[in-house]
């Protein structure tokens, strides 16, 4: 590489490490944070946490309820998970360039997935609140939609990705679309939907938390129930409950992402 080449990046790292600085500084003074003011909160706020979140008999004695309350969120999440996975194939087939029959439904399949990805989950909570109330629906709804926008994307990449030797030769022997997509698209596209499904059910399970202080359902109104009566033992305990529960589903994820790649 020459020396040239290198002072210009170089020159490109100074100024883009500029921008940020210069963009960090101005938001704390539009925000009127103090950097030394905050990292001097941090003793405090740790002895805090170590003199507050303690698990204790008393809060042991919850843990059914915390648990049943847990295993809501998860199904909640996994139920959200899977059935926008179902709407999200169709979509991504229509939004595909492998596989769209025609430019206004693949226009259409993107359109639906940019605006359901690009909303945040609790935006669509706050939304969805409105109609539905406090309710498993509103939280599952509020899951469903966001996941909606993100599998769809992942999945047209996914399938824009897989090899068009396949397709080429069913479409040269007059083959139909659908066999098309179910013996040429579908087989080589499916192991990494799968690997997007399970993230998308990780990803849900700790969103489903903050949605159910919104929606007043699962683990999330339980945390916010006894954190507004001042019962830290019990939010102690939820939370570990919860990164438990996040860490397991995790591994199984890994696990067979391990088995189908």
């Amino acid at each position: 590489m020459s020396e040239k080449v290198m002072q210009k990046r170089k020159w490109q790292t100074t100024i883009a490490l500029s921008i940020i600085i210069a963009i960090t500084y101005l938001s704390a003074a539009i925000t009127n944070f103090n950097f030394i003011d905050g990292l001097a909160a941090f003793p405090a706020a740790i002895g805090w946490m170590f003199s507050h979140l303690l698990i204790t008999q008393e809060s042991l004695e919850k843990l059914p309820t915390i648990l049943g309350k847990l295993n809501e969120t998860i199904f909640m999440s996994i139920a959200a998970t899977t059935t926008a996975a179902v709407v999200s194939i169709f979509l991504s087939l229509m939004g595909s360039k492998t596989t769209s029959v025609n430019g206004f439904l693949s226009t259409f399949a993107r359109f639906i997935a940019s605006v359901s990805r690009n909303i945040p989950v609790v935006a669509w909570a706050l939304i969805l609140l409105l109609s539905f109330g406090q309710n498993s629906i509103t939280g599952y709804l509020a899951l469903f939609v966001g996941t909606v926008g993100f599998l769809t994307r992942a999945f047209i990449e996914s399938i824009d990705e897989a090899s068009h030797s396949a397709v080429e030769a069913l479409t040269a022997t007059g083959a139909t679309y659908f066999h098309i997509v179910n013996k040429a698209v579908l087989p080589q596209s499916l192991p990494q939907m799968i690997s997007w499904i399970l993230f998308m059910i990780e990803t849900n399970i700790r969103s489903a938390t903050l949605v159910g202080i919104l929606t007043g359902t699962g683990i999330g109104y339980t945390f916010d129930m006894y954190y507004k009566s001042m019962n830290y033992n019990a939010v102690a305990l939820v939370t570990f409950s919860i990164v438990i529960a996040v860490i397991i589903i995790e591994l199984i994820s890994n696990y067979i992402r391990k088995v189908i790649m």
